[in-house]
């Protein structure tokens, strides 16, 4: 499958999330960015060096920026557990605005085609770095990483496509 391109519209899937009460929510793509301006920010994986370091971090340090140029979501994406996500996001106290999103089975990553075999580097199937901003579902910028590069998903290229 093509990995999802400018004009596409966002699939739907059904994804997990830990919200500030610690309690467990799921959500829709739909559900959530029918109607809004989102950004969907995909990694590799958490607690990996570049996305733990740099690539979330600057979703984190950007988002009162993003939002005030219309952003209503921020949602870090993994093909990792729910239980993983939920303490990859304590490790950010500081962060107000960002989900961190589990597609534990890749489901949602393969219907984006953005999926990312690692299984030579021990890690299986997970996601290629991204970083998509979608209007009203529809997909507006789609930076999306090849290999294990990071040039174009930080969050200072969406801040310019704003």
């Amino acid at each position: 499958m093509a990995p999802i391109a400018v004009g596409a519209t966002l699939p739907d899937g059904t994804l997990d999330w830990f919200d500030e009460s610690d309690q467990r929510q799921s959500l829709t793509i739909h559900g959530l960015a029918k109607g809004k301006k989102v950004v969907l920010v995909g990694v590799p994986g958490a607690f990996t060096p570049t996305c733990s370091m740099q690539h979330v971090p600057g979703f984190i340090q950007t988002a009162e920026e993003l939002k005030a140029k219309g952003v209503d979501e921020i949602l870090v994406i993994s093909v990792n557990d729910l239980f993983v996500m939920k303490a990859w996001a304590k490790t950010y106290p500081e962060n107000k605005h960002v989900k961190f999103l589990a597609d534990g089975s890749g489901i949602y990553t393969k219907a984006l085609g953005l999926e990312l075999d690692l299984s030579e580097k021990g890690l299986g199937a997970r996601s290629r770095r991204y970083a998509i901003l979608a209007d009203d579902l529809v997909v507006k910028v789609a930076n999306i990483e090849e290999g294990g590069a990071f040039t174009v998903s930080g969050a200072d290229e969406i801040l310019k496509a704003l």
